[in-house]
């Protein structure tokens, strides 16, 4: 017949303290890594939302500029000849606005998206950490 493994309890001695000491050093380590880890990831993802917000503020600037340009041709046209060639002028240039505008809205979007640039989880995340450990050493 086999005997049971010992129980914790009184029956059993408790751990040495290095043991302890050794053991939360290692899980503490881990967590650490884990929470670098985390974080790496959500910078990563935040960092694309800005790279596409940005190049789309960019689109929205070159087509910005575009439109300025169309602006002093229609103005030019308007000046210089009769309805047919300001008004051809002046549709360019609305249609040119308004892919500024849609870019620019786009951008803004992607950038609010992203959030601010901190890893909001990750500080989140040790904050809960950093709790636990001090309930845990309280106990």
């Amino acid at each position: 017949m086999t005997t049971p493994p010992p129980r914790r309890g009184t029956d059993t001695p408790p751990e040495p303290v290095n043991e302890l000491v050794q053991r939360a050093s290692h899980q503490l380590t881990e967590l650490v890594r884990a929470e670098m880890r985390l974080a790496q990831a959500e910078l990563k993802e935040k960092g694309k939302r800005y790279g596409k917000g940005g190049g789309l503020f960019g689109g929205a600037g070159v087509t910005g500029f575009l439109t300025l340009q169309a602006l002093v041709i229609t103005a030019i046209c308007a000046l210089a000849v009769a309805l047919p060639a300001w008004s051809a002028a002046l549709i360019v240039t609305a249609l040119l606005g308004l892919i500024t505008a849609l870019l620019a809205l786009s951008g803004k979007k992607e950038v609010s998206r992203g959030g601010p640039p901190t890893p909001q989880q990750t500080v989140e995340s040790v904050k809960t950490d950093v709790a636990e450990i001090k309930e845990s050493a309280r106990r």
